[in-house]
């Protein structure tokens, strides 16, 4: 019964990290990625609907995005959505909308390195509050009896031990981000 405090910790923080990675995923890098622009809502017979719900998305080396739309009719919208989106040209022919990603300036690499970073924080900061909380489910469970000043010891110490392991985690995703955008 002590354990389940370890396993909804797991499975809370696992949640905070796979968003981490989504929300960074989604942040341009010096090359493309089909992540930017799948998640672009786009208006279309009076519903939105998400890029990646609408066509197949590929992508180009060195620096297109190239999307293969099922009705194209819907192609000059999309096209639309990723320029408000992206602040980038995209032109629609036919049913193919291409997305060229001009090179980054190094002030906008800088800006996007920033952003990466911050993700990160937030993440760190929604850790560091379930270890907190945690802890505290340990304390109040020792302080009524449930388990041993020993069983206590030893799961502040794996509690510790897994924020340190999604920390890591953490530490390694925003180093391949920082390295994608450099690219």
């Amino acid at each position: 019964m002590a354990f389940d405090v370890i396993k909804d910790l797991e499975a809370r923080s696992s949640e905070a990290l796979g968003r981490f990675k989504r929300e960074i995923a989604g942040i341009r890098g010096g090359r493309p990625s089909s992540k930017l622009v799948e998640n672009i809502a786009v208006d279309y017979l009076g519903s939105r609907l998400l890029i990646k719900q609408m066509g197949s998305i590929s992508v180009v080396p060195p620096r297109e995005i190239q999307i293969s739309v099922w009705d194209k009719e819907a192609a000059s919208l999309m096209a639309r959505a990723i320029e408000v989106a992206l602040n980038v040209q995209a032109m629609a022919e036919n049913n193919v909308v291409r997305v060229h990603l001009p090179p980054l300036s190094e002030e906008r690499r800088l800006e996007l390195i920033k952003l990466a970073r911050k993700e990160a924080e937030e993440a760190r900061i929604k850790i560091r509050a379930l270890r907190d909380e945690t802890i505290k489910k340990i304390k109040e469970k020792k302080e009524s009896g449930e388990i041993t000043e020993d069983d206590h010891f030893d799961l502040k110490e794996e509690v510790q031990k897994s924020i340190d392991k999604l920390n890591e985690e953490i530490e390694e995703a925003l180093e391949n981000k920082i390295k994608e955008i450099q690219e």
